[in-house]
């Protein structure tokens, strides 16, 4: 190397990097203050086979947040100065606390080599330190050294010049805070990077992370630079800090902080360290880890979890779901009470009551899942949940990190794939991170909930929470027998060291669970009062129109009038009992004809609207799996969004119908209806679980892709595969039943 390499010595206090400094330069090194500041510097010159290096012995410092003047020299020093390579001394005997540090030169892009120092230290406590696992996990060299006698001295120095002749850019790490902290970067970033706002020097996701941290330096240098953007991004801060105070009773440089630690803790746990005795101090976390993340209780605890959480779903919203069915059966009478008889009438009981509320109707369901599913997550739980897994997801080709992927597009049921797919940005491996993005749609979010619920209602009544408990497996084993299929073929190569946050168990606040609960529930409300609505009425004029040809509607015209011309005259009296129940029998079998022929109209005038004939020409292909030209329609508006299936269904049933208002609860009408059975209904929830995401997915996919192959693919792959898995069930259970 011809220039002279800077490298920059950085650590906790009292971490020997004194020692180490003292130990490179020798005498050639020299004292004096930072300008400006009474802070000290050192600087001093050595040679390593034949590369001369200026090493620089930063002030010591526990983080790069500016809570002190020595923590502030030190981050401006690297990122202004940019040295060729940093070495971080950490305290081996302390390895944890230590690394606090290293992991926030990692967020800041900054390229690093870890000093394993006073490993002698370390090693009298009884502990055994694994270096080359941590550089895997870490993804940058850790050399064990001892400063003070020298030792590993030489290895280190060559792994940093190996490092610093690379000069590879380095993408700073990504840690993920948690869905509040994590939402506000996302919304952050965009603003920073738009503007270059201070990105000459800090990375955007950085800059956000010390507005979250309330760094005064950065908020000071952000005003003077645009106090527009500078505005716009503390009104975020401001609103998220408000929002985690009321419903975690904290602060987010606080829960930063937590989910630090909790990566560090999970790459502990990994068997980088291993100690001979047991006298060592546990927390409470740790404790429970032991079962919970046990090898062989975890799980069990994981599967019992799971299945409390749907029994308690179920087995507590039964009483709201029948409020719900009776008001909106109660809406649908007073319509058809009030308005009179024609195409709005259609319009709001067929289009937007039967429509809309076959998805409210599930709102008590969807509301109790989300209550679970927040106590899983502020607890902690769901993180041990994606540990445990991690084991599991490497034997298809997946990364430990793509768990949370799928938890929140609905591994546990109630997610959304969208940020689900946008959570593989974490996923430093470009193909784990496809693989991961092609399959978390397969989880069962928020928007099959209902269709789901729905079958499981009418045809699985007995056994609701054991049935969503098994379609929750599948889903997970589905995903990832497609995920080993897709890194076997199309998304070949290695996987990649597994580090993910465990943050402390913490006991959740009533009050930030009821808050979690309403805003996921709010925003399921809020889709099916706009986006349902729409596509709805949509639906609804597709199934109304363009209507029977005149032909075929006057034959139904005769048909009535001939049916009420045999009705027979009525007596001038009746003189006995036997008489009236004669006449009142004729009555009534008229009635019913007149019925009969009214709902075949309704039929065939569905059958040949827009969405029947497509509905029909499909059913030639979709009777393999049990579907009927009704159900063609639903899963076609599916496409747009899952939760359409449940307002589709609703409006096909209720347009089939005399009295939309009288038809009763849409399970009860399914499970009437002819061609409909259990096996009929396990076909179908199988086909909506795995089919085409919704759109909105299938762009977010393209998106982050980086291509629009990869949304078709997912598509097309998911109809394919979904449409065989469904005939598969419908024509071997076709073969027991």
């Amino acid at each position: 190397m011809n220039d002279t390499l800077t490298v920059a010595l950085a650590g906790n206090p009292n971490a020997g990097k004194t020692t180490l400094f003292n130990g490179l330069t020798g005498a050639r090194q020299h004292v004096g203050n930072y300008p400006g500041v009474t802070v000290e510097k050192k600087e001093g010159t050595c040679e390593f086979n034949g590369d001369k290096l200026h090493v620089v012995d930063l002030p010591g410092t526990y983080s790069l947040t500016a809570y002190s003047l020595e923590e502030v020299v030190a981050r401006d020093f690297l990122v202004q100065e940019r040295p060729g390579l940093t070495i971080d001394i950490v305290d081996a005997s302390n390895l944890e606390r230590n690394l606090y540090l290293a992991l926030q030169f990692l967020e800041l892009g900054i390229p690093i080599v870890i000093a394993l120092n006073m490993m002698d230290v370390a090693e009298s406590r009884g502990m055994r330190i694994n270096a080359g696992k941590l550089s895997d996990l870490l993804g940058v060299p850790a050399v064990p050294v001892v400063a003070r006698s020298g030792k590993g001295r030489s290895e280190l120095m060559e792994a940093a010049l190996l490092a610093a002749k690379a000069q590879q850019n380095r993408q700073p790490l990504e840690i993920s805070y948690g869905e509040d902290l994590d939402s506000a970067l996302e919304e952050m970033e965009p603003i920073i990077t738009r503007a270059a706002f201070l990105t000459d020097t800090y990375p955007a996701r950085w800059t956000a992370l010390k507005y979250l941290e309330a760094d005064t330096q950065i908020l000071d240098k952000g005003r003077a630079a645009n106090p527009e953007v500078a505005g716009q991004l503390e009104k975020i801060v401001e609103r998220v800090t408000s929002h985690i105070n009321t419903t975690m009773e904290t602060y987010p440089e606080a829960l930063i902080a937590d989910h630090r630690y909790g990566y560090i803790h999970s790459i502990m746990k990994q068997d980088i360290l291993q100690r001979d005795d047991n006298s060592d101090r546990m927390y409470l976390s740790d404790k429970i880890d032991k079962v919970l993340t046990n090898r062989l209780l975890g799980p069990a605890c994981m599967l019992l979890v799971l299945m409390g959480l749907y029994h308690f779903t179920f087995a507590y919203s039964e009483v709201p779901v029948g409020w719900c069915e009776a008001l909106f059966g109660w809406l649908g009478g007073v319509a058809d009470a009030g308005l009179p008889d024609g195409l709005l009438k259609s319009l709001v009981i067929s289009g937007v009551i039967d429509g809309v509320g076959g998805v409210m109707g599930f709102v008590p369901i969807i509301m109790f899942m989300f209550f679970g599913i927040s106590i899983l997550e502020d607890s902690g739980y769901l993180a041990r949940v994606a540990f445990m897994l991690d084991r599991i997801f490497r034997i298809f080709g997946l990364h430990g990190s793509s768990v949370m992927a799928y938890i929140v597009s609905g591994g546990i049921a109630g997610g959304c794939a969208v940020p689900g797919v946008m959570a593989t940005r974490t996923l430093r491996s470009p193909r784990e991170r496809l693989a991961t993005l092609l399959t978390a749609p397969f989880m069962n979010c928020g928007a099959k909930l209902p269709v789901m619920v729905l079958l499981i209602a009418a045809f699985f009544a007995d056994h609701e929470a054991l049935i969503m408990f098994v379609l929750t497996l599948l889903a997970w084993a589905v995903a990832l027998l497609a995920a080993r299929l897709l890194r076997s073929t199309f998304i070949t190569g290695e996987s990649t060291p597994f580090v993910m946050e465990l943050p402390p168990y913490r006991l959740p606040t009533v009050k930030g669970l009821l808050i979690h609960t309403w805003e996921r529930t709010w925003q399921y409300i809020k889709k099916a009062g706009t986006v349902i609505l729409g596509i709805s009425i949509l639906v609804w004029a597709m199934m109304t129109f363009p209507g029977l040809p005149d032909e075929a509607a006057q034959e139904f015209v005769q048909q009535r009038t001939a049916a009420s011309a045999a009705q027979p005259a009525a007596a001038q009296e009746i003189d006995t009992a036997e008489e009236e129940a004669e006449l009142s029998a004729e009555a009534e079998a008229l009635q019913e004809k007149l019925d009969s022929i009214d709902k075949q109209e309704a039929e065939a005038a569905l059958r040949n609207s827009v969405a029947g004939r497509f509905g029909t020409a499909l059913e030639g292909i979709s009777k393999l799996a049990g579907f009927d030209w009704r159900t063609n329609i639903a899963l076609v508006g599916g496409f747009a969004a899952k939760e359409v299936i449940v307002s589709t269904l609703g409006t096909a049933y209720s347009l089939g119908e005399v009295d939309p208002e009288e038809s009763g609860a849409l399970p009860e009408t399914l499970a009437a209806s002819p061609g409909w059975s259990p096996l009929v209904a396990l076909s179908l929830i199988v086909f909506v679980m795995f089919y085409a995401p919704c759109f909105v997915v299938v762009v977010c996919i393209a998106r982050e892709a980086g291509s629009w192959k990869w949304g078709a693919f997912s598509m097309a792959f998911n109809t394919v595969l979904a449409f065989g898995l469904s005939v598969a069930v419908y024509q071997v259970g076709g073969l027991f039943m």
